[in-house]
């Protein structure tokens, strides 16, 4: 867990996260916590780590997701030198799938 970040308010944004019971609740939580542009970002960073996950190249992925090879290149370093939280949440979407 990243020292960094944690602290009381992000604790109770975390909370408030998990107390979301589907997507329906997250997508009007989301929309008023984040802007539009916020919330393309960060799914455009998770489209990015799927993509890595499965070998595109930067080229391919910048094309399908638009993002820049900073975005592509700052979520790569985060899927390698991170705290694999992307791997985790892959893992058990996966599971999640699977098991339906």
């Amino acid at each position: 867990m990243s020292k960094r970040i944690q602290n009381e308010a992000t604790d109770g944004l975390f909370r408030a996260i998990l107390s979301l019971q589907n997507m329906e609740e997250c997508y009007t939580f989301f929309e008023d916590v984040c802007t539009i542009n916020e919330i393309q970002s960060l799914s455009q960073r998770f489209e990015v780590a799927k993509l890595l996950r499965e070998k595109k190249t930067y080229l391919e992925i910048a094309e399908k997701t638009g993002a820049s090879t900073a975005t592509i290149s700052r979520v790569n370093r985060s899927l390698n030198y991170g705290n694999d939280g992307y791997d985790m949440v892959f893992r058990r979407m996966g599971e999640k799938q699977d098991g339906v």
